[in-house]
């Protein structure tokens, strides 16, 4: 007679499924950050420049200001401007659509920084280039990050939407639904690339955000805390820029000049 397996203390439950995007209060968003702002300061030239920066929050901004560049910095109409930015010097808070810069003159800015995804917000993204390659001064420069294709098509698969993620080798563009309502762009390098050349812009390079896993850095930096974050940087950085043109992690990162 088959006798039924009582399940006791040691018994160790089955792990949850990963999310593709690690929760709020993961560590990785702390590696993610230092990552973003190592890249960052790689990408910024010698010479103070008159920045547009669509990044939203402060961290990015204080960078740029830190440095001695002069940054316009804009958050959407409505938002309460951030204290910690209050007091920076060569700072030009504006309260504007990041989405459409018809407010900012052509030719009048040196760099333009969209971090924080800016362009996967933007439906429209190819109304929105163009409007940065309008107010970029020739020989300017446009750092941008988007949403990979790799993170769209996890995010299908743990929503269950097979439908959708079938149609994504034949999709011109892909739309990915949140649980929160909202959509967001996600971009594949060659997509990216001819988003940017149409509107005259010569692309430098595409390059992912971030290649080791969430998994991988949460483990790493549980056992090996601050030393093994800079470590863990350093890697991330030299890794990134050996894999351009790749869709890998969750966001890919594109480097553009203005001829």
């Amino acid at each position: 007679m088959p006798v039924a397996r009582e399940s006791g203390p040691a018994e160790a439950a089955e792990p949850a499924p990963a999310r593709p995007v690690p929760p709020p209060e993961s560590a990785y968003w702390t590696f993610y950050a230092a990552v973003a702002a190592a890249q960052v300061a790689e990408w910024l030239p010698d010479q103070p420049c008159r920045v547009l920066d669509l990044s939203g929050g402060s961290e990015f901004a204080g960078q740029l200001v830190s440095l001695g560049h002069e940054v316009v910095h804009v958050r959407q109409t409505g938002e309460e401007p951030l204290a910690d930015l209050l007091g920076l010097g060569r700072l030009l808070p504006v309260a504007a659509d990041t989405r459409s810069l018809s407010w900012l003159r052509p030719d009048s800015v040196d760099l333009v920084l969209a971090e924080s995804r800016a362009l996967s917000m933007c439906l429209a993204a190819e109304v929105t280039v163009e409007h940065l390659c309008r107010v970029l001064r020739p020989g300017g420069r446009l750092l941008l990050v988007v949403d990979s294709l790799s993170l769209g098509l996890a995010r299908l698969a743990d929503q269950g939407r097979w439908a959708e993620l079938a149609d994504v080798p034949a999709a011109d563009v892909v739309l990915v639904p949140d649980e929160d309502g909202s959509i967001t762009r996600c971009f594949w390098p060659e997509e990216l690339t001819t988003l940017l050349t149409e509107v005259g812009l010569e692309v430098e390079w595409v390059r992912p955000r971030s290649v080791l896993t969430p998994a991988t850095v949460e483990r790493a930096l549980a056992e090996g805390g601050k030393a093994a974050l800079r470590t863990l940087v350093r890697t991330e950085v030299t890794l990134a820029a050996e894999q351009e043109g790749e869709s890998a992690g969750l966001h890919l990162v594109v480097s553009a000049t203005k001829p």
